[in-house]
């Protein structure tokens, strides 16, 4: 087997596997309640969270555990935008073009609740010009939410610029109903694709929510971490118990909360090395496969993830090539994973100006801890003769 969807999820790390076993089957208590088995599953769970704190150098109250990056983003943008409800007509939202559904769809959600939207338009690299960001925002702007690095062509955004933007403009403007409230605009990112191998320090990118992702990380699914500054106001968007501050109600995961702190550390132990090795991976694939007629590299050459390959095949569907590469055992993904029952071409890759046809070409390719050069060698070999037996039957008209 060769894996390169390691965007999509990764495989659980046996240290990480080895941490979570205790709570399945000795401290299985649940960490509400107090005699001594709850007590051992409580102090777990605290004890991750300072160590998942110290990680992001924030205070251990700022970090609330979730079931995951879509729900930590969810949390962040409807958390924000409830007080606005009422009157939502009245206020403004700035995302960008090529955001994860998680976060589009939710604007998109806000949108349809009265709320003015304004996407931000990128690059052909996938860029975004952080002065657009200054240009949008407005008196009434009460939530911008940006990408740290794109998902799927793994473009890496100027995050700490547009956080300083936004706090120097939080100086200089207010807005009218909160005008002694100097939490805003409120900034928030999704940083799922940069943990591993990106600065996370809160401090350093001048965030205000930011969302972390444990299946990312080599860590078990559906857990994940929210960043929330200690001055931001923000609603839970469940009902029930008093769990995670009264952020998010019900019974803790506790196996999952331990396992995803140990990722998380050995994320960051591993980062400086793993991604000196996957950036020599990555531009020798990028290389070879821009070697192939017709293919073109969709992200930013340099400001890229260290992992991710992104590469448009022309004249041929994308869907075919990962259904020939399925067949050889390599696992590759078209666009990005929540979407690969879609036969919708990817908004990302719209996004960067190629038309519909071009787009549905789209591959993506991301590597990870196990990569090797021979497995990529034999990626090279199977995804050229691929591309030659497709274009030789594609109906697509050529030029």
């Amino acid at each position: 087997m060769i894996y390169l969807d390691h965007a999509a999820t990764t495989q659980t790390d046996k240290e990480v596997l080895k941490a979570m076993k205790p709570y399945y089957d000795k401290y299985f208590g649940n960490p509400s309640s107090l005699y001594a088995l709850g007590r051992e599953a409580k102090k777990a769970i605290e004890d991750a969270r300072q160590r998942v704190s110290d990680i992001l150098h924030c205070e251990p109250e700022e970090i609330i555990f979730t079931a995951g990056g879509t729900e930590s983003d969810n949390l962040a943008i409807f958390g924000v935008m409830e007080k606005f409800l009422t009157n939502s007509e009245k206020y403004h939202c700035i995302t960008s073009n090529i955001e994860h559904p998680a976060v589009l769809y939710s604007y998109k959600k806000l949108e349809k609740f009265g709320f003015n939207i304004t996407y931000i338009k990128v690059d052909q690299y996938g860029l975004i010009n952080p002065k657009d960001i200054l240009r949008a925002l407005r008196p009434n702007t009460v939530l911008v939410s940006i990408m740290y690095a794109n998902n799927e062509i793994g473009t890496i955004q100027k995050i700490i610029e547009i956080g300083r933007i936004i706090k120097n403009y939080r100086h200089i403007q207010r807005i009218d109903t909160l005008a002694k409230n100097s939490n805003y605009p409120v900034f928030h990112s999704d940083a799922c694709q940069a943990a591993g191998y990106l600065d996370i320090n809160t401090d350093d990118l001048g965030v205000d929510l930011m969302t972390l992702n444990g299946s990312k990380i080599y860590g078990p699914k559906q857990i994940g971490a929210l960043f929330k500054k200690k001055n931001i106001q923000l609603a839970p968007l469940l009902c029930g118990g008093s769990q995670e501050n009264g952020f998010r109600p019900g019974t803790e995961n506790t196996a999952s909360i331990v396992g995803f702190a140990k990722a998380l550390e050995l994320a960051e132990k591993n980062k400086a090395k793993e991604s000196i090795r996957l950036k020599k991976l990555r531009d020798y694939f990028i290389m070879e496969l821009l070697k192939i007629d017709n293919t073109i590299l969709n992200g930013h050459p340099e400001k890229r993830l260290p992992n991710n390959v992104n590469v448009t095949f022309r004249y041929i569907e994308g869907e075919s090539i990962m259904l020939k590469l399925d067949k050889e055992g390599i696992y590759v993904s078209t666009g990005s994973a929540c979407h690969s029952q879609s036969l919708d071409p990817s908004h990302v890759i719209l996004a960067l100006g190629q038309n519909s046809e071009d787009a549905h070409g789209s591959m993506r390719f991301t590597m990870g801890k196990d990569t090797t050069k021979k497995n990529l060698d034999k990626t090279i070999r199977i995804v050229k003769k691929a591309v030659k037996e497709l274009r030789a039957i594609s109906a697509i008209d050529k030029e």
